[in-house]
Protein backbone atom coordinates (compact mmCIF):
# COMPACT_ATOMS: atom_id res chain seq x y z
CA UNK A 1 0.00 0.00 0.00
CA UNK A 2 2.49 2.65 0.84
CA UNK A 3 4.36 1.62 -2.49
CA UNK A 4 1.08 2.28 -3.78
CA UNK A 5 0.72 6.14 -2.51
CA UNK A 6 4.12 6.53 -3.01
CA UNK A 7 3.96 5.55 -6.85
CA UNK A 8 0.93 7.50 -6.94
CA UNK A 9 2.35 10.81 -5.21
CA UNK A 10 5.21 10.73 -7.62
CA UNK A 11 3.31 10.22 -10.40
CA UNK A 12 1.14 13.70 -9.12
CA UNK A 13 4.08 15.43 -9.08
CA UNK A 14 5.29 15.00 -12.43
CA UNK A 15 1.75 16.01 -13.60
CA UNK A 16 1.76 18.88 -11.81
CA UNK A 17 5.36 20.00 -13.36
CA UNK A 18 4.60 19.10 -16.86
CA UNK A 19 0.63 19.54 -17.23
CA UNK A 20 0.70 23.42 -17.50
CA UNK A 21 4.03 23.36 -19.93
CA UNK A 22 1.63 20.90 -21.84
CA UNK A 23 -1.30 23.13 -21.74
CA UNK A 24 0.44 26.11 -22.94
CA UNK A 25 2.01 24.53 -25.84
CA UNK A 26 -1.40 23.22 -27.24
CA UNK A 27 -2.60 26.34 -26.51
CA UNK A 28 0.35 28.26 -29.06
CA UNK A 29 -0.37 25.43 -31.48
CA UNK A 30 -4.12 26.59 -31.42
CA UNK A 31 -3.96 30.27 -31.88
CA UNK A 32 -1.03 29.68 -34.34
CA UNK A 33 -2.99 27.57 -36.37
CA UNK A 34 -6.28 30.49 -35.77
CA UNK A 35 -4.05 33.02 -36.62
CA UNK A 36 -2.76 31.72 -40.09
CA UNK A 37 -6.90 30.94 -40.77
CA UNK A 38 -8.13 34.82 -39.92
CA UNK A 39 -5.00 35.86 -41.93
CA UNK A 40 -6.37 33.92 -45.34
CA UNK A 41 -9.84 34.95 -44.49
CA UNK A 42 -8.54 38.95 -44.14
CA UNK A 43 -6.31 38.26 -47.77
CA UNK A 44 -8.88 37.40 -49.40
CA UNK A 45 -11.82 39.70 -47.88
CA UNK A 46 -9.59 42.59 -48.76
CA UNK A 47 -8.81 41.10 -52.06
CA UNK A 48 -12.43 41.62 -52.90
CA UNK A 49 -12.57 45.42 -52.27
CA UNK A 50 -12.42 47.76 -54.85
CA UNK A 51 -10.45 50.00 -53.04
CA UNK A 52 -9.62 50.73 -49.36
CA UNK A 53 -9.63 54.36 -48.85
CA UNK A 54 -12.76 56.99 -48.60
CA UNK A 55 -14.79 55.20 -46.10
CA UNK A 56 -17.04 57.39 -43.71
CA UNK A 57 -16.14 60.93 -42.34
CA UNK A 58 -13.71 62.87 -40.71
CA UNK A 59 -14.77 66.69 -39.97
CA UNK A 60 -14.23 69.08 -37.75
CA UNK A 61 -17.08 71.59 -36.74
CA UNK A 62 -17.12 74.62 -34.47
CA UNK A 63 -19.84 76.07 -32.67
CA UNK A 64 -20.11 78.69 -30.10
CA UNK A 65 -16.35 78.93 -30.05
CA UNK A 66 -15.84 75.06 -29.25
CA UNK A 67 -14.18 72.07 -31.82
CA UNK A 68 -15.31 68.85 -32.06
CA UNK A 69 -14.79 66.42 -34.84
CA UNK A 70 -17.30 64.27 -36.49
CA UNK A 71 -15.52 61.17 -37.23
CA UNK A 72 -17.25 57.68 -38.83
CA UNK A 73 -14.14 56.56 -40.60
CA UNK A 74 -13.46 53.17 -39.01
CA UNK A 75 -16.63 52.31 -38.11
CA UNK A 76 -17.56 53.32 -41.48
CA UNK A 77 -14.74 51.14 -43.13
CA UNK A 78 -16.08 48.05 -41.14
CA UNK A 79 -19.82 48.43 -41.85
CA UNK A 80 -19.73 49.22 -45.45
CA UNK A 81 -16.50 47.70 -46.81
CA UNK A 82 -15.22 44.95 -44.35
CA UNK A 83 -19.06 43.37 -43.12
CA UNK A 84 -19.74 42.99 -47.34
CA UNK A 85 -16.76 40.66 -47.35
CA UNK A 86 -15.80 39.03 -44.16
CA UNK A 87 -18.84 37.30 -42.05
CA UNK A 88 -18.98 39.78 -38.99
CA UNK A 89 -20.75 38.80 -35.91
CA UNK A 90 -21.02 42.59 -33.85
CA UNK A 91 -19.57 45.51 -34.45
CA UNK A 92 -18.94 48.61 -31.90
CA UNK A 93 -18.23 52.13 -31.73
CA UNK A 94 -15.31 53.66 -30.31
CA UNK A 95 -17.12 54.33 -27.14
CA UNK A 96 -18.17 50.43 -26.81
CA UNK A 97 -15.06 48.76 -27.91
CA UNK A 98 -15.58 46.24 -24.96
CA UNK A 99 -18.76 44.80 -26.03
CA UNK A 100 -17.08 43.44 -28.72
CA UNK A 101 -14.11 41.45 -26.73
CA UNK A 102 -11.91 44.09 -26.37
CA UNK A 103 -9.78 44.21 -22.80
CA UNK A 104 -9.11 47.45 -21.67
CA UNK A 105 -5.45 46.28 -21.75
CA UNK A 106 -2.86 44.10 -23.19
CA UNK A 107 0.38 42.62 -22.40
CA UNK A 108 3.38 43.37 -24.99
CA UNK A 109 6.10 41.16 -26.00
CA UNK A 110 8.31 43.37 -23.03
CA UNK A 111 5.71 41.70 -20.59
CA UNK A 112 4.86 45.18 -19.20
CA UNK A 113 0.83 46.05 -19.71
CA UNK A 114 -0.17 48.87 -21.33
CA UNK A 115 -3.62 50.64 -22.13
CA UNK A 116 -5.16 49.22 -25.36
CA UNK A 117 -5.31 52.19 -27.80
CA UNK A 118 -8.55 53.84 -28.72
CA UNK A 119 -7.45 56.23 -31.61
CA UNK A 120 -4.38 55.79 -34.53
CA UNK A 121 -2.47 58.35 -32.07
CA UNK A 122 -2.64 55.74 -29.11
CA UNK A 123 -1.34 53.61 -31.01
CA UNK A 124 1.40 55.00 -32.86
CA UNK A 125 1.55 58.86 -32.37
CA UNK A 126 4.03 59.12 -35.22
CA UNK A 127 1.39 57.87 -37.41
CA UNK A 128 -0.21 61.12 -36.95
CA UNK A 129 3.04 63.64 -36.02
CA UNK A 130 3.07 65.47 -39.72
CA UNK A 131 6.50 66.80 -38.50
CA UNK A 132 7.77 63.56 -38.26
CA UNK A 133 6.18 62.23 -42.01
CA UNK A 134 7.82 65.32 -43.77
CA UNK A 135 10.72 65.43 -42.02
CA UNK A 136 13.38 64.77 -44.49
CA UNK A 137 10.85 63.61 -46.95
CA UNK A 138 9.19 66.40 -48.78
CA UNK A 139 5.68 65.05 -48.18
CA UNK A 140 2.92 67.09 -47.82
CA UNK A 141 0.29 64.65 -46.16
CA UNK A 142 -1.83 64.79 -43.12
CA UNK A 143 -2.68 61.32 -41.30
CA UNK A 144 -6.01 61.71 -39.47
CA UNK A 145 -6.37 61.18 -35.86
CA UNK A 146 -9.18 58.44 -36.68
CA UNK A 147 -10.80 56.81 -33.65
CA UNK A 148 -11.04 53.12 -33.84
CA UNK A 149 -13.72 50.49 -34.05
CA UNK A 150 -14.23 46.71 -33.23
CA UNK A 151 -16.16 43.47 -34.18
CA UNK A 152 -16.29 39.71 -33.68
CA UNK A 153 -16.19 37.55 -36.49
CA UNK A 154 -17.76 34.85 -37.04
CA UNK A 155 -15.20 32.43 -35.56
CA UNK A 156 -15.07 34.40 -32.03
CA UNK A 157 -12.34 36.63 -32.57
CA UNK A 158 -12.16 40.20 -31.12
CA UNK A 159 -10.79 42.93 -33.90
CA UNK A 160 -9.78 46.36 -33.11
CA UNK A 161 -9.39 48.08 -36.35
CA UNK A 162 -7.72 51.20 -37.31
CA UNK A 163 -8.56 53.21 -40.42
CA UNK A 164 -6.42 55.76 -42.74
CA UNK A 165 -8.99 57.18 -45.15
CA UNK A 166 -6.58 58.65 -47.51
CA UNK A 167 -4.52 55.99 -47.78
CA UNK A 168 -2.15 56.31 -50.78
CA UNK A 169 -0.87 53.72 -53.40
CA UNK A 170 2.53 52.23 -54.04
CA UNK A 171 4.33 53.77 -56.83
CA UNK A 172 7.80 51.81 -57.04
CA UNK A 173 9.27 54.52 -55.57
CA UNK A 174 13.22 54.65 -56.19
CA UNK A 175 14.25 56.82 -53.02
CA UNK A 176 13.37 56.90 -49.44
CA UNK A 177 9.99 57.94 -47.99
CA UNK A 178 7.95 57.99 -45.64
CA UNK A 179 5.64 54.54 -44.58
CA UNK A 180 2.68 55.90 -43.05
CA UNK A 181 0.59 57.07 -45.79
CA UNK A 182 0.69 53.71 -47.53
CA UNK A 183 -1.04 52.46 -44.08
CA UNK A 184 -4.91 51.95 -44.90
CA UNK A 185 -5.79 50.09 -42.20
CA UNK A 186 -4.39 48.09 -39.19
CA UNK A 187 -5.79 45.23 -36.80
CA UNK A 188 -5.39 44.20 -33.45
CA UNK A 189 -6.71 40.75 -33.41
CA UNK A 190 -7.26 38.73 -29.96
CA UNK A 191 -8.11 34.73 -30.61
CA UNK A 192 -10.14 34.22 -27.63
CA UNK A 193 -11.57 37.74 -26.91
CA UNK A 194 -11.77 38.89 -22.88
CA UNK A 195 -10.37 35.38 -21.83
CA UNK A 196 -6.65 35.56 -20.95
CA UNK A 197 -3.84 35.65 -21.25
CA UNK A 198 -4.28 38.85 -23.81
CA UNK A 199 -0.82 38.73 -24.72
CA UNK A 200 1.01 39.59 -27.72
CA UNK A 201 2.30 36.78 -29.20
CA UNK A 202 0.31 34.53 -28.00
CA UNK A 203 -3.52 35.28 -27.90
CA UNK A 204 -2.87 39.23 -29.32
CA UNK A 205 -1.41 40.04 -32.83
CA UNK A 206 -1.49 42.18 -35.01
CA UNK A 207 -2.31 43.09 -39.17
CA UNK A 208 -1.59 45.35 -41.48
CA UNK A 209 -2.77 45.96 -44.54
CA UNK A 210 -1.29 48.66 -46.92
CA UNK A 211 -2.05 50.25 -50.35
CA UNK A 212 -5.71 51.48 -51.31
CA UNK A 213 -5.54 49.24 -54.42
CA UNK A 214 -3.23 46.46 -55.33
CA UNK A 215 -3.53 45.70 -51.56
CA UNK A 216 -1.22 43.95 -49.51
CA UNK A 217 -1.96 42.02 -46.18
CA UNK A 218 0.87 41.22 -43.85
CA UNK A 219 0.13 39.58 -40.55
CA UNK A 220 4.08 39.08 -38.89
CA UNK A 221 4.34 36.72 -36.69
CA UNK A 222 6.57 38.64 -33.39
CA UNK A 223 7.44 35.72 -31.00
CA UNK A 224 10.45 37.33 -29.28
CA UNK A 225 11.81 40.91 -28.53
CA UNK A 226 14.86 41.32 -30.23
CA UNK A 227 15.54 44.82 -30.83
CA UNK A 228 19.84 45.27 -29.66
CA UNK A 229 22.08 43.09 -32.49
CA UNK A 230 23.14 44.79 -35.28
CA UNK A 231 24.38 43.42 -38.82
CA UNK A 232 24.47 43.93 -42.51
CA UNK A 233 21.76 42.13 -43.97
CA UNK A 234 23.10 38.92 -44.79
CA UNK A 235 24.42 38.33 -41.42
CA UNK A 236 20.75 39.72 -39.89
CA UNK A 237 19.15 36.49 -42.14
CA UNK A 238 21.53 34.44 -40.71
CA UNK A 239 20.55 35.20 -37.17
CA UNK A 240 17.28 35.02 -37.46
CA UNK A 241 17.85 31.36 -38.58
CA UNK A 242 20.59 30.61 -35.85
CA UNK A 243 18.07 31.44 -33.42
CA UNK A 244 14.98 29.48 -34.61
CA UNK A 245 14.81 27.67 -38.63
CA UNK A 246 11.38 29.34 -38.81
CA UNK A 247 12.57 32.45 -37.97
CA UNK A 248 13.66 35.16 -40.51
CA UNK A 249 14.01 38.72 -41.23
CA UNK A 250 10.91 40.44 -41.87
CA UNK A 251 9.52 42.06 -46.05
CA UNK A 252 9.64 45.63 -45.70
CA UNK A 253 5.55 45.24 -45.80
CA UNK A 254 5.77 43.57 -42.32
CA UNK A 255 8.56 46.52 -41.08
CA UNK A 256 6.02 48.31 -41.70
CA UNK A 257 3.35 46.74 -39.98
CA UNK A 258 5.84 46.22 -36.63
CA UNK A 259 6.49 50.03 -37.04
CA UNK A 260 2.89 50.81 -36.83
CA UNK A 261 2.22 48.36 -33.90
CA UNK A 262 5.41 48.99 -31.83
CA UNK A 263 3.95 49.40 -28.99
CA UNK A 264 2.88 46.59 -28.95
CA UNK A 265 6.54 44.80 -29.53
CA UNK A 266 8.13 47.31 -27.14
CA UNK A 267 6.16 48.62 -24.88
CA UNK A 268 6.57 51.90 -25.76
CA UNK A 269 7.31 53.64 -28.71
CA UNK A 270 11.00 53.90 -30.12
CA UNK A 271 13.10 56.82 -29.96
CA UNK A 272 16.52 57.85 -31.82
CA UNK A 273 17.75 57.13 -35.32
CA UNK A 274 16.43 53.29 -35.22
CA UNK A 275 16.60 51.39 -38.30
CA UNK A 276 15.27 47.70 -38.89
CA UNK A 277 16.61 45.75 -42.02
CA UNK A 278 14.28 44.14 -44.17
CA UNK A 279 14.49 41.19 -46.44
CA UNK A 280 13.54 43.13 -49.65
CA UNK A 281 16.01 44.33 -52.12
CA UNK A 282 16.59 47.12 -54.01
CA UNK A 283 19.14 46.44 -55.99
CA UNK A 284 21.91 43.26 -55.81
CA UNK A 285 23.88 45.82 -53.45
CA UNK A 286 21.64 47.55 -51.74
CA UNK A 287 17.85 47.08 -49.59
CA UNK A 288 15.62 48.42 -47.63
CA UNK A 289 15.43 49.52 -44.04
CA UNK A 290 12.56 51.19 -41.42
CA UNK A 291 12.81 53.57 -39.59
CA UNK A 292 10.99 52.84 -36.04
CA UNK A 293 11.04 56.86 -34.81
CA UNK A 294 10.58 58.40 -38.27
CA UNK A 295 8.41 55.82 -40.21
CA UNK A 296 11.02 56.61 -42.63
CA UNK A 297 11.61 53.34 -45.40
CA UNK A 298 15.27 53.95 -46.67
CA UNK A 299 17.23 52.30 -48.86
CA UNK A 300 20.83 51.28 -47.58
CA UNK A 301 24.23 49.09 -48.68
CA UNK A 302 23.52 45.80 -47.37
CA UNK A 303 26.69 46.03 -45.83
CA UNK A 304 25.64 48.57 -43.84
CA UNK A 305 24.97 47.52 -40.01
CA UNK A 306 21.14 47.81 -38.53
CA UNK A 307 19.29 46.47 -36.08
CA UNK A 308 17.45 43.07 -37.04
CA UNK A 309 13.96 41.73 -35.98
CA UNK A 310 12.98 38.44 -36.45
CA UNK A 311 9.36 36.75 -37.16
CA UNK A 312 8.13 33.48 -37.30
CA UNK A 313 6.84 31.84 -40.27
Amino acid sequence: MAEILLSLTIIGVVAAITLPSLTGNINERTWNTQRKALYARFSQAIALMPALNGYGTYETTSSGGSASINDTAAETFVTSGLAKVLKINNICDSEHLEDCGINPTLVPLNGSTIYTPKTMSELNPHMTDNTVIGSGFGIPYKQLDTKAAAFETQNGESILAFYNPNCQAAMCESTNYAVQPKICANFIFDMNGNKGPNTVGKDIGFMSVLYPTDSVVVAPHVPVQRASSTANQQDAMSICKEQDPEFRIPSQDELASMFVNQRLINGEMVTGGTNYWSATLYDSTRAWTQGFSSGGRLIHARSSAFRVHCVKR
